[in-house]
Formats: structure tokens, sequence, C-alpha cells
């Protein structure tokens, strides 16, 4: 039991359970001097993180893993080339028309949109977006497989709109660079006055100028095979002279797609198509 010492309260003592003033405890302080104290260290500096695991050597970022390639990045989409596709199912559809309409028929369409002389000094601008609409041979020529092929590769790389104006390009001036001279040749007598009306339509012009842009966009080993295997098609037709105007226009088509080089790399999307031809 705990034992509790009372005694008289006088006048200097406080009553009991009044708490003692700060002033009334002894100083004890000076009573601490000899006793040893604990140094205090200083809190140790929080060590660089390279210090505290070794250093390691930045691994290089992966690498964008390369889309596979699938068959059909060959063929146009509405989605990825826009212009190829529409364009396409023009052609389709003109073909298709050609095929099973009455023949009378289409050979006035073909008439009426033929860049012969005639029509370019009359309407120029009409009969050049008009030709364009026709295939010669229809959907089974060799010029439909490359159009469909070449401008899908030449839009994946450079957008639909630049793609349109390289093919509009050779079309234009590939025709006019072979219409003029017989517009000229029948103007000094030359050539006779039915020169003038030569049946002239097709995609050929704007195809062999698209094949010739694309390959500047091409790695070397897929650029100069390309170029020597159309060269040597063309240059055969040539050869064979049975229709010289159309094919000094596709060589000339071909020649300007090649000149426009410098223009359709600075053109070249920045995402570039898992296509690789």
């Amino acid at each position: 039991m705990e034992r509790i010492v009372t005694g008289p309260a006088t006048a200097a003592s406080p009553p009991l359970g009044t708490p003692f003033p700060a002033s009334a405890l002894p100083d004890v302080a000076g009573l601490l001097d000899g006793v040893p104290r604990q140094r205090e260290l200083p809190a140790p500096a929080a060590a660089p993180a390279q210090a505290a695991a070794p250093a390691q050597a930045a691994a290089p970022a992966p690498a964008a893993a390369r889309p596979a390639f699938r068959p059909w990045h060959l063929l146009p989409s509405p989605a990825r080339t826009p212009f190829t596709f529409a364009y396409a199912a023009v052609l389709a559809g003109t073909s298709l028309f050609a095929a099973y309409a009455a023949p009378g028929l289409v050979q006035m369409l073909y008439q009426d949109s033929s860049t012969d002389v005639a029509h370019l000094v009359r309407t120029p601008v009409l009969v050049l977006l008009a030709s364009a609409l026709w295939i010669a041979g229809g959907v089974v020529s060799p010029y439909a497989v490359g159009f469909v092929l070449v401008l899908t590769a030449l839009e994946r790389r450079i957008g639909g709109a630049r793609a349109a104006c390289v093919f509009l390009t050779g079309h234009v001036l590939a025709t006019l660079a072979t219409e003029v001279p017989v517009g000229l040749a029948v103007l000094f007598g030359h050539l006779p006055a039915t020169s003038l009306h030569r049946l002239d339509y097709g995609i050929s012009f704007g195809v062999a100028a698209s094949v010739g842009a694309l390959a500047g966009l091409l790695a070397p080993w897929a650029r100069w095979p390309l170029l020597a295997l159309v060269a040597g098609l063309l240059v055969n037709d040539l050869i064979a002279f049975q229709d010289p105007m159309t094919n000094w226009g596709h060589l000339i088509a071909l020649g300007l797609g090649i000149a426009g080089w410098p223009l359709v790399r600075r053109w070249r999307l920045p995402a570039l198509s898992p296509v690789s031809v």
C-alpha cells in the first residue's frame, strides 16, 4: 500500500494538487555538465540513384516493328488509298459499259473523248479529262493492272492528291507532246488533214508517268530493274512501229515521272506503307 505523508500546510507551501511553477524547480542544467553527452551524428545524405545501384548502360529503345506484308496491301482501299480506289471504280464502270453497250454508242463516246488535235483545239479541258475515263483494252489490259498496282503504291507514299497530280501531269503533258507536233505537221503539209482526227484515249500516259515517279521512291535494288523492264517494253513497242505517236508518248510520260523525282521525294509521307513495292 502506498504510504501518503501529510503535514500541516504552511503559508509558503502551495495547496495540495497545485502544480509547481517553473521558477520553483531547481536548476539542474549545471548538474549535467559533468555527464558525457552522446554526440549527434549528422543524417546521412541521400545517395544518388547512380551510386545506390550499379550503373547500367541505357538500353537502346526497341525499333518499331515493321508491319507484316499482306498481299491485299497491293490493292487500293477506300481508307488508305481513296483516290486510287475511287478512280479504279470509275474505270471498272466505264469498262463494263464498253463491254456490254452497243458498239456504235461506245465508238461514238470514244471519238468524242479522243484527245486528237481537232478536239484539243475546241474543248481541251473536257477531252483531256474524258479521255482518262477509258481503258484501251478494258480491265484485262496490262495498263489496267499497272494502274492498280502502281497508283496504289504511289498513293501510299505521297498521298492521294499528289498521286493524282503525278498521274494527270503525265497524262496531259505527254498528250500535248504528241498531238502538238501532229498539228504542226498538218499545218506545214507533212501529214494529211485526217491526222487531226486520230483516235487517242486511255490512261496509259498517266500510268507510265506514275511508274517513273514511283521508281524514284523505291530502293535501288527495286528501282533500276523496274525502270529497265518498263523502258524495255516501251522501246520494243516503238521499234514495232505500229503506233509510233502513242509509243513516243509512253516514253515521254515515263521520262516526266523520272524528272519529278526531286519533287516526289519531298512529298514522301513520314510514315511509309508496309508495302515494299
